[in-house]
């Protein structure tokens, strides 16, 4: 300490008899000053200070200070609080730093990083700006301005504790009229919104689309603040995730591109088309159960694909509906029932409808108004079907916890074939008499 000047003796003294000022004077700082202190500083009580620094400041220093500096504070930090900095550090950074640590340690900030992959963890970011509660409202100007000269994002301000949770939100417009000195708690807005880590992004996307929020704080099963997930880093991944459903309800593979290689694509396209083959078969075994009365009446067969093609689209209108109700959090648990109820009627309606449309065409067309009758009644059981199963297929896979865009539309497009079949065939064989 005798070889040390009179201003790092005097910092030495700061960091010992009060860790919490220490934090607070570094967080005012530039990091490459802050840097400069923390190398003369020994490594127990630069980490005392880093257990104070908020997770967002003290990861701006860890990048620019060297990783044995780095290795000794991490080993002395509180597990969380070294979780929190790590996910405010570069892929690069955070994988340097791991790599140093014992492994033991390594294992458990591992688990911790591990979020779930749609999780606002995975997605949140630390270019957010929080202070101490005690800052007064001069550093806090100073750091912004700052801040703003390196063309930070400065949306939004929050406020931490000294345990990092968050307490409030600084509106730019109080920070600017208050005295210099007044401390940030006093002025800072504390009805302040923010999700779990855990939390799916798409719950996120609707929160921020609901609050029309730039930005929402990450925090913690306790409050501490980890990041921030920003309105456009949410909207990219619910396109990508709509893209992606895209791609299973016609079962191509998530990861298939325009250009992917011929075998990639073939492992990806080809386990569904065995299973829509699969389904195929299943409508024709339906047929087959006819096909004396086909080869008796054969006109039967021409009017086969109108009642299946109608099924089909009608499924899929149901299908596209139901499937953004669930992604946009619009339908919930509790009106799942209401929702087939709904597409059932609405089913019956349109069969009436589009099946009286049909049957007298067809009456027109061959003259017999018993085949009309046959295919309009088929008509109004093919889409009441094709309403039900629309809606209760991908709700069921999502309540017993599958991906309700996976295939629905081969399995829905199965049952409206089967029961299309089934109905005008069927009604067919009770009218076969005035059909001859």
């Amino acid at each position: 300490m005798a070889n040390q000047s009179p201003y790092l003796q005097l910092v030495r003294t700061l960091f010992e008899r009060d860790p919490g000022a220490a934090a607070n004077t570094l967080e005012s700082m530039e990091e490459a000053e802050a840097v400069m202190i923390l190398e003369e500083i020994p490594a127990a009580l630069t980490a005392e200070a880093f257990s104070h620094l908020h997770a967002i400041h003290a990861a701006l220093i860890i990048r620019e200070i060297s990783l044995d500096v780095a290795k000794e504070i991490f080993e002395r930090l509180d597990t969380k609080h070294a979780f929190a900095i790590l996910t405010n550090l570069s892929t690069e950074k955070r994988k340097e730093i791991l790599d140093q640590l014992t492994q033991e340690l390594k294992t458990k900030l591992q688990e911790l990083l591990a979020y779930p992959e749609d999780s606002a963890g995975r997605i949140m970011t630390s270019e957010f700006v929080a202070f101490h509660k005690d800052t007064r409202v001069k550093d806090a100007v100073a750091r912004i301005r700052s801040l703003a000269r390196k063309n930070a994002p400065i949306n939004y301000n929050y406020v931490v504790d000294d345990g990092s949770q968050l307490m409030g939100v600084l509106n730019m417009r109080d920070l600017l009229l208050n005295h210099e000195d007044v401390r940030l708690q006093d002025l800072m807005r504390t009805d302040i919104f923010a999700v779990d880590a855990f939390m799916d992004r798409e719950e996120v996307a609707n929160e921020l689309a609901e609050r029309r929020y730039l930005a929402v704080p990450v925090v913690d099963s306790e409050r501490r603040l980890l990041g921030v997930v920003k309105s456009e880093q949410i909207i990219e991944h619910v396109q990508e995730e709509a893209t992606e459903d895209i791609l299973r309800m016609a079962g191509a593979g998530v990861d298939e591109r325009p250009f992917s290689p011929l075998h990639f694509s073939i492992r990806m396209r080809l386990p569904w088309l065995y299973f829509n083959l699969l389904t195929a078969f299943a409508a024709a075994s339906v047929v087959a159960l006819f096909e004396s009365l086909i080869a008796r009446i054969t006109i039967l067969a021409v009017f086969l694909p109108v009642v299946a093609g109608q099924g089909g689209n009608a499924g899929a209108q149901t299908l596209a509906v139901v499937i953004r109700g669930l992604v946009m959090r619009e339908l919930p648990p509790e009106r799942a029932w209401f929702m087939i109820r709904k597409e059932a009627l609405l089913g019956i309606f349109n069969g009436v409808l589009v099946g009286g449309m049909t049957a007298i065409v067809v009456w027109l067309w061959n003259g017999n108004p018993y085949l009309g009758l046959v295919i309009g009644l088929a008509m109004v059981v093919t889409l009441l079907a094709a309403g039900v199963t629309g809606a209760a297929i991908p709700i069921t896979m999502k309540l017993i916890g599958l991906d309700p865009a996976q295939s629905s539309s081969i399995l829905i497009t199965t049952v409206t074939d089967v029961v299309g079949f089934f109905s005008f065939l069927g009604f067919a064989l009770l009218f076969q008499e005035h059909l001859l």
